[in-house]
């Protein structure tokens, strides 16, 4: 695969969006000056230095690197952070975000031979069943809602591919406050939660089976040096055996699914 850029249609980018729409087009203008502002894969992005690379450090943890020329989709891919340890793995990786400054700023920052495409993760341009598996993290939170990108992941993935989301966990204690204190400020929310259980249902009503939840506890700056403790193998056994710790004080969380095999003889 030759490293490239390709340039996808995007609906509904002219005019003038509905009020519905104006969240997700402050996010669309927000990562356009991230790419433009910085220069490091967590600046680019949008998140800390010590939360990417918590997320990372997760994901590494959970995944199992399926055999070498498999072919993924980085959806939402940012920097290229994800496509890079995709391709470092020897898998055939796409990665694709809708902000084209972003998808220049990964070009320049890979070395591997990853393909790079602007696409609406809720429209994706691939054929169906084209990809063995996919991943989107950090995407969620700008949506107004999940069940679009969701079908859309879902239909690109092959029965029997894996499909892997990412979220911010809306039950989560510091999440719930912030939420809270912008009601009553009246403030418009600058980011959208998720219920764990919501993206659970919404992934199995797309065909997934083996659907999974996964915590992703990160601490704020000010409590980094906690960070080793929260993800040590204790702390995991114990969001396993009691969930509402795990709920409680998870900042993120990562679904996991298969694409459903097709009944025999169909």
């Amino acid at each position: 695969m030759t490293d490239t850029i390709t340039r996808k249609s995007e609906p509904n980018e002219l005019g003038t969006p509905p009020e519905s729409e104006q969240f997700e087009v402050t996010w669309r203008a927000r990562f356009a000056e991230f790419a433009d502002e910085s220069d490091d894969d967590a600046g680019i992005a949008g998140w800390s230095c010590s939360g990417l690379e918590a997320r990372v450090r997760r994901f590494a943890g959970l995944w199992i690197p399926p055999p070498e020329r498999a072919r993924w989709l980085d959806a939402g891919c940012g920097a290229g952070t994800y496509a890079r340890m995709l391709s470092r793995c020897g898998l055939d990786v796409v990665g694709a975000d809708y902000s084209f400054p972003t998808l220049l700023k990964a070009k320049l920052r890979s070395i591997e031979p990853i393909a790079y495409a602007t696409a609406d993760v809720r429209h994706l341009p691939f054929r169906s069943a084209s990809f063995d598996g996919v991943l989107c993290f950090g995407v969620t939170q700008a949506l107004t809602r999940s069940d679009d990108a969701v079908r859309s992941l879902v239909a690109v993935v092959k029965p029997g591919g894996q499909v892997w989301i990412d979220a911010l966990n809306r039950w989560c204690v510091a999440n719930a406050i912030t939420i809270a204190r912008r009601r009553l400020k009246r403030e418009p929310m600058h980011l959208r939660y998720e219920s764990p259980t919501t993206m659970k249902r919404l992934l199995r009503s797309q065909g997934l089976q083996r659907v999974r939840l996964h915590w992703l506890p990160i601490l704020p700056s000010r409590l980094q040096r906690l960070q080793p403790w929260i993800e040590s193998k204790l702390a995991r056994w114990i969001f396993r055996f009691v969930p509402l710790i795990g709920i409680l004080i998870s900042h993120s969380f990562i679904v996991s699914g298969e694409r459903r095999l097709p009944a025999p003889g169909r």
